[in-house]
């Protein structure tokens, strides 16, 4: 807390949601907003926004190097702009291999998507999820309940997007991975809605009519489509039943686990560009828990959206 401290403003002082998030959820993968002191956060880190985002990480290999350096690290995702973050080693040495020095193994990543990231710092007092990620927006409710109920003035928490929007926001975002493009393979990625319905019912297709869709884009040679589906859906086993295509399944979990979900999904993305396939398919999972997460960098990362019948 010290090494927070040091890099805040003098005069700011820490809102109580902010006191109840770091009790709960420091070290670990959520991201605050605070304001930047420009006499010590140079502009580069911030991009020259007002405000600088801090983590506190969990993993023993980042704590470690903080300790070692003794001074806050301005850490990026390790990769190129706009791909899918990395989940392994492997994944950093086939993106940058050539461009950085070393890199550190710690192992798999134990979440699989970035950091939620919130910001407590507008004048009504909610906590704002700009991105969401490995801390649920459920996790937040329920803990700024459970701690501040007796106060009498909970914050409500809201998600961008879906509770409101800002476009200045949007224009100049605060955060990475606002932006709409982003999380993409080098493939084109479809995101097929099974349980959803379309705002016109004409948008709803037979498999029969997506397989035919595929097949009209690749007329040429054989065509291989990557299939990101939970284990026990049923779009997978239909799909199977298509021979005239080649399908490369990379199962994401289980439905009623949404976390393994979360943990599989640029994994996927990375492992089906590595071997090639045309497209991937990806089968939309419900927004809740860590679904929420999901489906944000899913449709981020999809180019088309599309709506099936089984």
């Amino acid at each position: 807390m010290s090494m927070l401290h040091s890099i805040l403003p003098p005069n700011y002082t820490l809102p109580p949601s902010y006191e109840v998030l770091m009790k709960h959820f420091w070290p670990g993968p959520l991201t605050m907003l605070f304001p930047r002191h420009a006499a010590v956060v140079p502009d580069i880190i911030t991009a020259g926004q007002d405000t600088v985002a801090i983590r506190m990480p969990s993993h023993p290999v980042a704590r470690a190097l903080i300790a070692v350096a003794n001074a806050p690290l301005a850490a990026p995702s390790a990769n190129s702009s706009g791909k899918p973050s990395p989940t392994r080693a492997e994944h950093v040495y086939r993106d940058l291999g050539d461009k950085v020095d070393v890199i550190l193994d710690g192992g798999p990543c134990g979440v699989g998507l970035e950091s939620t990231v919130v910001d407590g710092l507008n004048a009504d007092g909610n906590l704002r999820v700009l991105r969401p990620g490995g801390v649920t927006v459920e996790d937040l409710e329920r803990t700024l309940r459970e701690e501040l109920h007796a106060s009498g003035s909970v914050p409500r928490v809201l998600v961008h997007r879906r509770d409101y929007r800002d476009e200045a926001m949007e224009a100049a975002p605060t955060t990475p991975g606002m932006k709409y493009k982003h999380y993409s393979p080098s493939v084109p990625v479809i995101l097929v809605h099974t349980l959803s319905s379309p705002s016109e019912p004409k948008q709803r297709q037979t498999i029969d009519s997506l397989v035919a869709s595929l097949q009209t884009r690749y007329p040429a040679r054989p065509i291989h489509v990557g299939l990101m589906t939970p284990d026990d859906s049923r779009l997978a086993q239909v799909l199977h039943t298509h021979e005239s295509i080649s399908w490369r399944l990379f199962p994401l979990g289980k439905v009623s686990e949404p976390a393994v979900i979360a943990q599989r999904l640029f994994d996927g993305f990375l492992t089906l560009d590595r071997e090639g396939v045309d497209a991937i398919l990806i089968e939309g999972v419900a927004e809740e828990e860590e679904g929420l997460a999901v489906m944000n960098r899913v449709r981020k990362a999809a180019g088309e959206t599309v709506w099936v019948s089984l």
